[in-house]
């Protein structure tokens, strides 16, 4: 072996061990954490009577007597699946804000707004951002890989018989067991050196990405060790979570660029073999820099910490003295209705009642001269058992955020108006408000990394499609030069502050009171149609079809206008035509091209000669 060949197999050792050794500390480092999240997965799935026993290992805790009463009132789940329910509502729409107000700034915005809308509907985001929330829900921390498939979208051709594909996004959903970051302090991926993903792949997957065989073994999804069951000091461990077989711990370690290296380190080990090492591999970061694929989502943030707090956390001391008093109290109705035997010794056969008890009719035969068996005089069950009970349910309202109203929906029985209620629901949804941001935050910079990926890989021209405004389905060319702005913004309003019904009620108000009315009282074309959409009814503004064809007609006019003159048909609707022509008149910036604003003057005035021509020809037709 020549010396070349041996300082680099030295070199992949050194590299490999490095990187086994600087995943094993990471691990050591987030295991407390790491326990409270597989604690708080089994307070969700109803698995309540485990802890965190002192070796640090989550198991379950034997009963202190056979008789005891272990049932399970599970509070938390439904608390977790309202904050769902609500939270599902945060899907704002994105659009990418232009650089400038020149027109070669605008159109490339709308470009990138259209291809972000696509990828998006294409690649099901709004369901990839559910199942991450479920996961920042109950572990508090959640993470969003963005990376690129170079085996995804529309086949282009074959090479030597291996098929070519145009390649496309991926956004998929890290939880936070499968990520270790050099630094637990930090407050975000932003601030971090180095981020390791760890994560169980098959030996197939290794295989078709990295081209290496590797050696499969079993391994836990969670802990990403083997999962073994033991008995230590009245303590069962409680296996959570499942093994898989015929797979492999495959460590991705992503550095930042730095001096050493200017586009930073991507270097990926599995089964004791150096599967990949390189620069990182997109330049997804601001300024055209390259930078880590994943973005970061948080229930609850912690100040100086890295993972984020989930409300399970909080609730699970409140759940297990709910649990205790709960159990305690049908012990005690038990003893009440069953009764519990006052018996002397010898004067009856004790196994015999230990088990059959006192059933209906049952005859006793006790030893002459003996005392009879007696049943033991009980009160009835404490008042304290019913006002601890209540206590605690107040307690679970305080801490989850979520009020009787939320979780029951039960105001039969309420005292509360109208008012009251509407408070309640208010309060409710403000507390939800950190995680709503922390969902949108996630969003707008998983926005950003689609934008830039495209930008990056879509070298050549590419065909996606698109639905525009009136659900117009239309065809869009673009490549990567086309895309120059990545600023993404938010059209919607914070999703969570208004439910359908409250939107509903609002623009009902607002039209009784005449607010959307012109001066004659009367309702544009346009105004019915978003009114039908808003009110959920938008396939019956199908029936205004052709106002929404000349809608439709003039804002392509609005563009083709830009460069050139319009021609005015005499079948349009000119009222339609002239209101989304001004409509884009008063949008023009003082900056923005004189000779765009001048033609666009002259065909509003183009209308409304043509309107004027069609009054005059009706009166005349009138008068005789």
């Amino acid at each position: 072996m020549s010396k070349k060949k041996e300082e680099l197999q030295k070199f992949e050792e050194d590299l490999i061990k490095s990187i086994y050794e600087d995943f094993e500390l990471r691990r050591e480092e987030r295991l407390s954490i790491e326990r409270q999240w597989k604690l708080n997965l089994n307070y969700v799935a109803g698995n309540q009577y485990c802890e965190i026993a002192p070796d640090g290992s989550v198991k379950e805790e034997e009963k202190y007597y056979g008789w005891q009463s272990r049932s399970v009132f599970n509070h938390i789940s439904p608390i977790i699946d309202v904050r769902l329910a609500k939270l599902s509502r945060v899907r704002p729409s994105m659009s990418v804000r232009a650089s400038s107000s020149d027109d070669g700034d605008i159109k490339t915005a709308i470009l990138a707004s259209d291809v972000l809308s696509a990828t998006s509907q294409r690649i099901s985001l709004d369901k990839t951002i559910t199942n991450a929330t479920g996961w920042s829900e109950v572990c508090g921390t959640v993470f969003y890989k963005i990376t690129w498939n170079d085996k995804k979208g529309k086949q282009l051709g074959e090479i030597e018989g291996v098929p070519v594909f145009e390649g496309d996004v991926e956004v998929s959903v890290v939880p936070p067991f499968e990520i270790f970051p050099d630094n637990l302090f930090a407050q975000d991926v932003k601030d971090l050196k180095s981020i390791i993903h760890a994560r169980a792949v098959d030996v197939s997957d290794v295989k078709e990405c990295y081209g290496e065989d590797v050696v499969g073994t079993s391994i836990d999804v969670f802990s990403l060790t083997e999962n073994k069951l033991s008995y230590n000091g009245g303590y069962t461990q409680k296996k959570i979570s499942s093994e898989l077989k015929n797979h492999v711990l495959l460590i991705e370690k992503y550095e930042k660029p730095s001096e050493n290296y200017p586009n930073g380190r991507y270097i990926a080990v599995a089964g004791g073999k150096l599967l990949h090492y390189g620069e990182l591999p997109y330049i997804n970061g601001a300024s055209g820099t390259r930078d880590f694929p994943f973005v970061k989502q948080v229930s609850t943030s912690q100040i100086g910490a890295f993972f984020g707090v989930s409300i399970v956390e909080r609730l699970i001391p409140i759940q297990r003295a709910y649990n205790a008093v709960k159990n305690r109290k049908y012990e005690f109705l038990n003893r009440v209705s069953m009764g519990v035997l006052n018996v002397e010794d010898g004067s009856v056969d004790t196994d015999e009642l230990i088990d059959e008890g006192l059933s209906p009719g049952k005859v006793i035969v006790y030893r002459q001269g003996a005392r009879p068996p007696q049943i033991m005089s009980s009160s009835s069950v404490p008042i304290d058992f019913s006002y601890e009970e209540e206590r605690l349910s107040n307690e679970f309202i305080t801490i989850s955020g979520t009020s009787e109203v939320s979780r029951t929906s039960d105001l039969q029985r309420s005292t509360l108006s109208g008012t009251a209620i509407e408070l309640l629901i208010e309060q409710d949804e403000t507390r939800l408000s950190v995680s709503t941001e922390s969902i949108k935050h996630a969003v707008k910079e998983t926005g950003k990394q689609i934008i830039r990926l495209f930008k990056q890989f879509a070298t050549d021209e590419r065909l996606m499609r698109s639905s525009g405004e009136g659900k117009e389905v239309r065809m869009i060319y673009f490549k990567a030069s086309d895309l120059s702005s990545d600023d993404v913004v938010f059209d919607t309003e914070n999703e969570i502050t208004k439910t359908p019904a409250q939107k509903k009620t609002a623009v009902l108000e607002m039209l009784s009171t005449g607010l959307l009315s012109d001066d004659k009282g009367n309702l544009s074309l346009r105004t019915k149609s978003k009114l039908l959409e808003v009110l959920g009814y938008g396939s019956l503004s199908n029936v205004q079809d052709i106002v929404n064809l000349h809608r439709s007609k003039a804002e392509k006019e609005n563009a083709e206008l830009t460069l050139n003159d319009a021609p005015v048909d005499g079948y349009d609707d000119h009222e339609v035509h002239i209101e989304e022509h001004l409509r884009k008149l008063l949008t023009i910036m003082p900056s923005d091209d004189s000779s765009y604003k001048k033609r666009l003057e002259n065909h509003v005035n183009e209308h409304k000669k043509l309107t004027y021509k069609a009054k005059i020809e009706d009166s005349i037709n009138i008068q005789e």
